[in-house]
Formats: structure tokens, sequence, C-alpha cells
């Protein structure tokens, strides 16, 4: 049985107001998705005698206690040896990926600060491992507070930056993901410095690298209004704008709603405008998905509901028809229509005319 987190870190789930879809959009960051025992000089230093007892432990539904116990110590042992370290630590971080209750036994016996240890070891391979550990172990929402607690945020971040391979660099973003789930957590690994990471992992990296980043910068900006300032500030706006442009991205959606995240905040809207994204916005709404129509459109009415000249450059871009044909939609959601029959009212007033004053959560 799970017992509750300690109270300086309390674990409290994303909402997503105004935007029911986005938890769908945004699965969690899973465990590593590397091979089981690969061939490459990464490969743990593994013997086959201890990945045969691998395979026995991660099919069976419980590993043994003095299995978990005897591995955490040799990562505590100052006398054990390079190729002992990288054994244990590749036996742990499996035993993690497949196992759940085994995520809980593994931290519970104390593996969680030499691991986080590892991730400022000199070995590749032992900071790799370490990373992916954690981050399996975070899958765990009983193990998040202690993570956190035992001091894990700043040697992610540092992960994240100078990681030795895209894998570990990924699963780093992935473990402050699973963290930012805590209350109050997601604006501490902004502080720490994540965020122009993250934008870059986004800019540079490969396809799973891009939706890690993506993942982890909506977790860290949905709800901190700092955090997204950051994110403006380092450059986030043009690389979501072309991911959201590129429809064989396959990262479409999730752009988008960091994007929409973003334009909560004046600097947010001014960025998109500055960034040439009022045309991609406008071709959502005119030829995306539903989903795709309904961020678009809760996003330029961000943008509209405060600026004339914002509401004459949409509105001149062409946006008025393709919102008519949403609001007239049978297949729309209500909710939606209501959205795009707002914005189209904004689009109609007179360039004079002063936008509503709301109180847009950011």
């Amino acid at each position: 049985m799970e017992s509750e987190s300690p109270p300086m870190c309390r674990y409290m789930p994303r909402s997503y107001s105004d935007n029911s879809d986005a938890s769908g959009t945004f699965s969690d960051c899973n465990s590593d998705r590397s091979g089981e025992f690969p061939s490459s000089p990464l490969s743990g230093g593994a013997t086959s005698a201890s990945l045969h007892r691998i395979l026995l432990s991660c099919a069976s539904v419980d590993s043994s206690d003095e299995l978990i116990d005897s591995l955490v110590a040799e990562l505590s042992s100052p006398s054990n040896d390079l190729e002992s370290l990288r054994r244990a630590t590749t036996e742990l971080r499996l035993l993690a990926k497949h196992n759940p209750e085994n995520r809980i036994r593994i931290a519970r016996a104390g593996a969680v600060r030499p691991l986080i240890s590892l991730l400022s070891h000199q070995d590749p391979i032992l900071q790799e491992n370490g990373v992916t550990a954690l981050l399996n172990l975070s899958l765990c929402d009983e193990n998040k507070a202690p993570i956190a607690e035992a001091g894990a945020i700043q040697p992610l971040v540092r992960a994240l930056k100078s990681g030795p391979t895209s894998a570990a660099r990924e699963n780093a973003a992935c473990a402050l993901f699973r963290l930012s789930q805590l209350d109050g957590l997601a604006t501490a690994i902004g502080r720490a410095g994540a965020i122009p990471l993250l934008v870059n992992l986004l800019e540079t990296s490969g396809s799973r690298g891009k939706k890690d980043a993506a993942t982890t910068l909506y977790s860290l900006c949905n709800g901190s209004r700092e955090n997204k300032l950051q994110a403006v500030q380092h450059g986030a706006v043009r690389p979501l704008l072309e991911l959201m442009a590129d429809s064989e991205s396959g990262m479409v959606d999730k752009a988008a709603y960091v994007l929409y995240a973003l334009v909560t905040t004046s600097e947010g809207r001014d960025a998109v405008v500055q960034e040439g994204g009022i045309p991609v916005l406008v071709e959502m709404v005119e030829a995306g998905t539903e989903r795709q129509k309904e961020i678009a459109t809760l996003a330029l009415l961000q943008i509209c509901e405060e600026s004339s000249t914002y509401r004459t450059m949409v509105a001149r871009e062409g946006a008025i028809p393709p919102l008519v044909a949403l609001s007239q939609s049978s297949n729309a959601k209500s909710k939606l229509k209501t959205k795009a029959e707002a914005l189209i009212e904004l689009l109609r007033q007179p360039r004079s005319a002063s936008g509503r004053s709301r109180g847009a959560a950011e």
C-alpha cells in the first residue's frame, strides 16, 4: 500500500483549465525506451549471469528484497569497482522499469541518494543509468517527493544540459516532468535553469526529444507565469510555431498547447505576433483537426481580446470565414462554437474599439 507523500512536497495532479483535451495530448513521459540489453559500449557492464538474474527478476511478480538491498548496497560501497557499479545500476534501472512494486522497494531501500550522486560521476554509463533509474522510480507517485527532497532537481538539470547521451538528456527532461507534478516544484525547476535547456532540446533534438521537451515545458509553464516568461525570453515561440506549421512533425498538437500556455501572457502574445504566428493559427482554424481548431481558436482569442491592432491583423489574415464555418459546424463542441462566436464578434468590432478586459490566468 502506498503511503502519503511527505508534507514538504504534496502531489498535485495537473489540471488543464479551459482546455480539457490537453491531458490527452500530453501523455506522461514513460520509463526508458532503450533496448533491454544493448550491445553498444554503453551496455552497463552486465554479464550473462547478471542478465539471467535480471530476466528472472523482471519476469517474477515480486523481486526479492534481498536482491534489491544487495544492489543498493553495491551503489553505496566505496570499495566497488566501476564494473560492479555499472552492473548494479543496470539491474536497478531495469527492475524499476518493469515492475511498479519494485519502484517502491528500490526507493525504500535507500537507492535515491546514491543514484543522484551518480549524475555527477565521470563515467557516462553510470550517468545515463542513474538518470534513467531515477526516471523509472519517479513513475511511482509515492517516490516523487523523496526524490525531490533528496536534492535531485539541480543534478537532473545538469544532466539535461550536459548528459553524455541523447537518451540521458531526454530522460532527465522526463524525470523533471514527473517532479514538476509536485505542488510548487514547477517554479523551482524553472529557477534551477531547466527552461532554456528544454527550449534547446525542442530545437535541436530528434522526435522523441522534442516530444519530451514539449511535455515538460507545458507542465512547467501551465501554472507558472514566471516559467512562461522565461520560455518566451529564451525563444520558445519560434520553434513551437515551426512545429505547428509542419504537419509531418507529429508535434502539432503538443506545440500548440505549449504556445497557448504562453499567449496567456502579454509577452507571449507579442512574441507570437512578431514571429509570424497569426497565419499559422488561422491555418489551423481552417484546416486543422477538431482539437487543433479548438486550441488555435483559444490562442487567437487571447491574442485579440486586448489589442485592436492584433484583431486587425487576424481579420486581414482571413480568419473570419473559417471561424464562421466552425461556429456553424454540427461536429464542433458547443463550447468551441461559443469561443468561435466570441472571436468573430471581436474581429468585427471597429478598429478603435477597446478589447474587453479579462482576467486571463497566468
